[in-house]
């Protein structure tokens, strides 16, 4: 019986280039067992689909000494200093007969064996690995970097440049341990990130009639384990607070960076710190199904995905180096047939051949984005792709969803106006007892109110609801009706001063309770769903950031839609919307702006999010809707991550741009030097490793972009 080929992920460690994670794909590709095989380059992992072995996989990337590992298995990678790494101690010693042959041909000459010996000895030690893996792609008709830097060294040494060949060789291996470097740097995001959660827990388990506490690694924590967290410890795994009280910075996570109080029935995350008191977590999910497990998991997914100018980049490369091949061959044989001096053009020829690596090329973009990712996920705003980081620099519209994106989502008591001889305090409490046994979210926030006051709950007798108008108890030795103003009405006589009262509350988008004693209007409270204090000023930055339009959708009524829109300043606001036509909407602004984006809940704007050219779902920590749903997830329900998330978009794209240019404009100033006969070994390798550092070294900014 076949064994059915199973999907695995592996972790890797050593890979420094983007060519050499292409040749690596490749190469475990063509084992036999396998039916499928993806390289995360960003992420450092391969995904593989066939029954093969660590070490089989291993023997596919022995080229580049990638080494690797399970990936549910947490690894420590020893981080080697620069100084002891073998490609580096090679280049070093390089470096030193490179000096001794300019020592001995200052003393000797050019020509002498001695200086000619140290060169030779230099292009042996430096290019021990340029060669092994060049002269392999050669025998298999492959061109890569490597094969074009091996071709240039052996060519410049056949015609005698011996000491162009050594300081080329040098030049070439800094070149490389500098890329790995500035990647490995890049990927630091990432390894932040699983390093978030700490690998082992003291849980407390029954046995018998008795508990043992254990500390466990977290891959053998199970559902239904207690987690004893100390003051000081970071939560290991998510859970539910059963016991105890704490401050737990949460920033990890969202983003925040306010602690946030926890109590009992309070939803914890691993990842984050308990800062005072001591908790008891019941574990609630395994550790592969944490937040931050699918945090990282989506992160390095998004890293896999190619944004759109990287699709671009790797078609041009792929034309573009067989492309130089030709035209280094026409460069060292056509004008020799004409104006002879076939040495200095088959150098000429050899230096084109160095010029033209597309490394700087290939890396312009992959870098950029992997650095702008992990910047956000770091920042509590998670981005699922790189052609989302890159869509949302596009932005020409953003649609705003009103409850629980612009507003808090929770309904409060802005308004209490009481009848003369009624207090504010009494009118609450009376109204408040009679709330007290609905489930309304309108008597939710009466009672807030109340709490919010310090003001004693009174206690309700004979308590009866009226459908779709109200209710009422006995309270304090009086029947009290609190209800809509139409039911209110018929209750008690309500003048034209109060009609105008109640009008001008609607009209500024309140929903107005009413409270009869005796067939006598005591007090109307208005409630209304209260504006993020950061909303305004969210909007002021997205119109800083040149956004041209900003629309409110809402299935609220229009009145209190419009008075919302109106406090913002936002002119185009649509109300009454169902979920369908809030997609009908969407699609009629990217018909009128082309890219647009739309901020909701994640849950009843799945529609909307989903027709937008990027969805933005808020309050994504802990939420699998929101996660699911969106394009890109603002962790702590935090709006004002939004004009961060924009602008780093923005920021990212101007700096793909710079890094195409770069790395063009270099190369093509070398190459017009082939005109005039003045491009030489060294001007060509300080043009290709010039460009891969400036393009590098320009993507890392994007490490230190802030909120």
């Amino acid at each position: 019986m076949v064994a059915t080929p199973t999907k695995q992920e592996y972790r890797l460690q050593n890979l420094s280039c983007a060519s050499c994670a292409a040749k690596f794909e490749k190469n475990v590709k063509a084992i036999p067992e396998v039916e499928d095989a993806q390289v995360n380059f960003g992420a450092s992992k391969i995904t593989v689909v066939g029954n093969i072995s660590v070490n089989q996989i291993e023997e596919a990337g022995a080229f580049d000494g990638i080494k690797v590992s399970q990936s549910a298995v947490r690894t420590v990678e020893k981080s080697t200093p620069f100084y002891r790494k073998k490609e580096n101690i090679l280049a070093g010693i390089s470096l030193f007969f490179v000096i001794l042959g300019y020592l001995f041909v200052s003393m000797q000459g050019e020509t002498n064996p001695i200086p000619i010996a140290m060169f030779i000895i230099a292009i042996l030690v430096g290019g021990i690995g340029i060669f092994k893996t060049g002269f392999r792609n050669l025998a298999r008709f492959e061109f890569d970097m490597k094969t074009l830097m091996t071709i240039a060294i052996i060519g410049a040494a056949i015609i005698g440049e011996w000491e162009e060949a050594a300081v080329v060789v040098f030049l070439f291996a800094v070149s490389e341990a500098l890329e790995a470097y500035s990647m490995d740097k890049a990927r630091q995001s990432i390894r932040g990130l699983m390093d978030i959660a700490p690998p082992t827990a003291i849980i407390k388990r029954a046995h018998g009639e008795h508990f043992h506490e254990l500390e466990l690694p977290t891959e053998d924590i199970e559902i239904g384990d207690i987690l004893l967290v100390k003051p000081g410890q970071k939560i290991a795994m998510d859970g539910i607070v059963i016991s105890g009280l704490s401050a737990v910075n949460q920033a990890a996570i969202t983003g925040e960076s306010i602690p946030v109080n926890k109590t009992v029935n309070d939803e914890v995350f691993a990842g984050t710190l308990n800062e005072e008191g001591a908790l008891e977590v019941r574990v609630t999910k395994r550790v592969e199904d944490t937040t931050i497990a699918k945090i990282i998991h989506l992160v390095e997914e998004a890293q896999a995905e190619k944004a759109p100018s990287q699709q671009f980049v790797d078609r041009f490369a792929k034309y573009y180096t067989p492309a130089i091949i030709i035209v280094a061959f026409l460069v060292a044989v056509i004008p020799p047939l004409f104006i002879g001096d076939w040495q200095h053009w088959i150098y000429q020829g050899l230096a084109v051949l160095v010029v033209g690596c597309p490394c700087a090329l290939v890396v312009s973009t992959p870098v950029a984005i992997v650095t702008a990712i992990g910047n956000a996920a770091r920042q509590g705003v998670l981005i699922k792709g790189g052609i989302h980081l890159e869509q949302l620099g596009h932005i020409e519209a953003v649609a705003f969803d009103k409850t629980g994106t612009l507003t808090e989502g929770q309904p409060a008591v802005t308004d209490i106006v009481t009848m003369d001889g009624w207090s504010e305090e009494y009118v609450l409490q009376l109204v408040a007892a009679v709330e007290k046994q609905s489930q309304h979210p309108l008597a939710k926030a009466i009672l807030n109110r109340l709490h919010d006051k310090n003001l004693p709950e009174l206690v309700p007798t004979e308590f009866q609801s009226v459908t779709g108008k109200g209710a009422f108890a006995t309270v304090d030795q009086q029947i009290i009706y609190v209800g809509s103003m139409k039911w209110v009405s018929t209750l008690a006589f309500i003048d034209k001063n109060i009609e105008n009262q109640v009008k001008k509350l609607q009209e500024q988008g309140k929903t107005v309770v009413a409270a009869v004693s005796k067939s006598q209007l005591i007090g109307l409270i208005g409630i209304a769903d209260q504006l993020r204090h950061e909303s305004k000023d969210v909007l002021q930055k997205l119109n800083a950031l040149k956004v041209k339009h900003m629309v409110m959708l809402t299935g609220d009524a229009e009145p209190t839609a419009k008075a919302i829109a109106t406090s913002l300043q936002v002119t185009d606001v649509r109300a009454g919307l169902l979920p369908e036509e809030k997609l009908m909407a969407i699609k009629d602004l990217r018909a009128q702006f082309g890219a647009v984006a739309m901020v909701g809940d994640g849950v009843n704007d799945a529609p909307a999010l989903a027709t937008a050219n990027v969805g933005i779902a808020m309050g994504g920590a802990g939420t699998d809707a929101a996660l699911e749903t969106a394009d890109i997830a603002l962790m702590g329900d935090d709006l004002t991550k939004l004009p961060y998330t924009i602008g780093l978009s923005r920021k990212t794209l101007r700096i793909i741009k710079e890094n195409i240019i770069f790395a063009l404009a270099l190369k093509l100033i070398a190459l017009l030097l082939v005109i005039p006969g003045w491009l030489t070994l060294w001007i060509a390798i300080f043009a290709d490793m010039g460009a891969t550092l400036l393009v590098v070294f320009n993507s890392l900014r994007l490490i230190k972009a802030k909120k």
